[in-house]
This record gives C-alpha cells, structure tokens and sequence, in this order.
C-alpha cells in the first residue's frame, strides 16, 4: 500500500498481494482499510490480530502498523488526507463525523465494525465504489461520494457503541448518550452549558454534575474541555486551518481566549503548537 499525493479529502485503491512491501512510514494519512479477501496478522501498536475477510481497521498517522500476510489478501483503502478541504466532497457533519471516529476509535487491534448488520451493509457499499470508478459511468462521481459519506457514518455509529476509555461495558446506557451528547454539540457553546445539558437529559444540575464525575472520573466541565483541546489539536496537525478559523468553528469569543485555553492546557500557544509539530516533521517555515 504505497503512500500516494491526496487532491481531494479522500482516495481510495484496491490492491491484491500476496506479500507486504516495505511501508514508507505514514505521516499525513489516515486510512479505512477493510479487508475483501484473504487472511494475515495486523500488528497496530505492539498489538495484533488476526485480520479475514470483511474487517475493517482503522490506521492514523500516529499508529505503528504491520500487515504479515498468510494468504493471498485483496485489501480496499480509504485513504483521507486534508478533511478540511473546501470541497463538497464530504459534508461538513461527516467531516465531524471523521474527527469523532479519529477521536474515539482507540487504536487498539480489532475490527472496528462491531454490528453484523453493519458489516453486512459495508461490503456492497465498498464494491459499488469500485464498480462506479471501474465503469466510470454518468454521475460515478457523484455515487462514490454518497458511498463514502454512508461507510463514514457507519463507521461512526460503530464506534459509538463501544467509546471505549471513557465507559466500559457495565456503565449505565444514559453516561453513554450524554458524552455522544456532547461529542454532537461541540461546535455548540449554549447546547454545552450544563443547563442544557440537564434540561435535554431531564436531570437537575446537581445531579448531572455528579452523575457524570461518578461514572467518567472527572467533571463534566473537564471532559467537555479536554474534548475541545483534541479537537484543536486535530486541526493544527491535520489541516492548514488559520487560527481565527479554529477561533469561530469551536466557539471561542477571539483569539485571545483560544490562546489562553490552548496554552494552560499544553504551555504553548497553538501557532508555537503547529510550528513545533512542522519543525519536527523537516518542514520548517
């Protein structure tokens, strides 16, 4: 899988081998890699598993990730680059979909398609994109666009039965929808305050504040920020997104208080932030 220039949010390719080239390391993709055929071992993070047919599984730029190949595999990757883009490519709510599932999908060794429905559902999906970009068709385009938003929605709901650091199989359903709650209405200051909150969840204040710090071990203040932070942080290392644009996307009043939400949280400003991040990966500016 040959790590290959993106001029649009996404790309895709369809590649059948019988054993693993050496990988250039990937540092400005993540990918959707769902396996059509074929068995092998995915080591992602010093954890593996045995990958067959109709798995999909999640790789960021950030992962360590190796494929030892067994039996002949024919893999499909959905390879996305710059989600911001100013394209009609993706919708806006799935590019907030691809940051919850990048946020929420913890990177661990698995398919990330839990539900069998759902996995049923994915494969025709998948071998219509191929079939459209094949034939090239009248509106292809247009069809491959409306598979890639619906895989990126099936994929977010999977992972939004199983968020998987904050509440564990015993919580409560009620914990689970609340972070799905603001997960969903981050962009959203007034559907963020606990008033909000409380009222849509039919709690009192009081009791959502403690109800939340029981079941997530900290406050609901505190997760709603530490959520805003990776969000920032998502967009400074992902996307040339200016910071005034991170400023009205994300609800801050201006810069000024971005910057000093940013910096007590990692003790630099986020231009500091991305310069860093760039310096580091040899593209100085």
């Amino acid at each position: 899988m040959r790590t290959q220039q993106l001029y649009e949010p996404y790309a895709f390719q369809v590649e059948t081998l019988d054993e693993m080239p050496e990988l250039m390391p990937n540092k400005h993709f993540f990918e959707l890699v769902y396996i059509l055929s074929g068995t092998g071992r995915h080591c992602i993070n010093q954890h593996t598993f045995d990958y067959g047919a109709n798995h999909m599984f999640l790789i960021t730029p950030q992962d360590c990730s190796r494929i030892d190949i067994a039996s002949t595999t024919t893999f499909f990757i959905l390879r996305f680059s710059n989600i911001y883009l100013k394209t009609n490519a993706l919708t806006l709510e799935n590019i907030r979909r691809l940051e919850f599932i990048l946020q929420n999908a913890n990177h661990k060794p698995g398919c990330i398609l839990k539900n069998l429905a759902d996995k049923q559902l994915i494969r025709p999906m998948i071998e219509g994109i191929i079939r459209e970009s094949v034939n090239q068709d009248l509106y292809d385009r247009e069809i491959i666009h409306q598979l890639v938003n619906s895989i990126i929605l099936l994929v977010a709901r999977n992972i939004a039965k199983y968020l998987p650091e904050k509440v564990d199989a015993n919580s409560e359903e009620k914990i689970q929808d609340i972070i799905g709650y603001i997960q969903q209405h981050i962009y959203e200051p007034e559907a963020l305050r606990t008033a909000a909150i409380a009222q849509h969840f039919g709690m009192s204040e009081n009791y959502l504040g403690k109800y939340f710090k029981k079941h997530c071990n900290e406050t609901l203040q505190s997760y709603t920020a530490n959520y805003k932070l990776t969000l920032i942080e998502h967009r400074l290392r992902h996307s040339d997104r200016r910071i005034n644009e991170i400023v009205h996307e994300l609800g801050f009043n201006d810069e000024s208080h971005l910057n000093k939400f940013f910096k007590q949280k990692k003790g630099v400003s986020p231009r500091q932030y991305r310069l860093e991040l760039q310096n580091a990966a040899g593209h100085p500016s």
